[in-house]
């Protein structure tokens, strides 16, 4: 009777080995928000400290996936979120880390992203458009004033916090300024929020040293993680109503141009959405293929 009760006991926790749900991270990495960035030319290709910078982005990716492992993290899928997105350096990424790069992609900053994922984390985030204080603040592009999801005004932290929870995925870490910081806990108060940098107006930060960066990040990546439980997916209410308000009026006389799109100010557009995704990707047209010179 022992015997067969052991073996019992051993079936199960070998069975409960076997089928142990592994744990998926995913990881959307922008560049405004790294430690030391302060002006638009640190996160420019051709600016001339743009390497020094993109090696500190792709330091503290790494430090989120190594927080992720240490975690218990099997599988880490890390989009590059910044300007062309193709600024990692993915052949310092750390394994098992996947790479999705390039900005033509329908969901930019959230590419990659499905239900199949257990956390979502935000690196290098800043403050939205019109902020008066937050390094480099903006939403999309520098040609967006405001984007309001529902009504609620929201820069690419909310944004990007509502495309994971329209997934089921919830957001449990973001780094960058105070500023950033304090915008992504009115839709997740209790978001592990890593400070690299403290927010002198909007071109101006005082900085923590890289090397104290990174180990922060890869910690507290790891202290969300593992209170994973605590966290729940977050989304805006369906069909959803986006209103977007460009700093050009020629966005919106163009935008207006789409059958589902109304003008509804000189600068300002309103579109519904069936679902958030949907209005997602189509914001991203606006601000990214009607921004054109002229």
């Amino acid at each position: 009777m022992r015997m067969i009760l052991a073996a019992a006991i051993a079936c199960t926790f070998i069975t409960g080995a076997a089928v142990a749900k592994p744990l998926r991270v995913y990881i959307s990495v922008d560049m405004e928000g790294i430690t030391g960035v302060v002006n638009s030319d640190q996160a420019n290709a051709s600016g001339k400290d743009y390497d020094r910078f993109r090696k500190q982005m792709t330091a503290e990716a790494n430090a989120a996936i190594e927080g992720a492992v240490a975690a218990g993290a099997t599988q880490v899928l890390v989009n590059d979120s910044h300007g062309s997105m193709t600024n990692l350096l993915g052949e310092e990424l750390r394994a098992p880390a996947e790479l999705i790069s390039s900005n033509i992609k329908t969901l930019g900053m959230m590419q990659g992203i499905d239900q199949g994922f257990d956390a979502a984390i935000f690196i290098g985030y800043h403050a939205k458009a019109g902020s008066p204080v937050g390094v480099l603040a903006h939403t999309g592009s520098g040609t967006v004033r405001d984007l309001r999801v529902n009504g609620k005004s929201v820069g690419e932290g909310g944004m990007n916090i509502y495309a994971a929870g329209a997934v089921g995925v919830p957001v449990v870490l973001i780094s960058g300024d105070q500023i950033a910081i304090e915008q992504a806990r009115e839709l997740v108060p209790n978001i592990e929020g890593v400070q690299v940098k403290e927010a002198i107006g909007t071109r101006a930060a005082r900085s923590l040293r890289p090397e104290e960066s990174v180990r922060l990040i890869r910690e507290g990546t790891q202290r969300a993680l593992k209170r994973l439980s605590e966290f729940k997916p977050v989304a805006p209410s369906t069909p959803v109503r986006m209103e977007a308000s460009f700093n050009d009026p020629a966005i919106a006389l163009m935008a207006e141009q789409i059958p589902t799109v109304e003008r509804i100010g000189p600068n300002e557009v309103a579109f519904p959405a069936r679902d958030y995704l949907s209005g997602y990707r189509l914001f991203r047209v606006l601000y990214k293929f009607l921004a054109f010179p002229h």
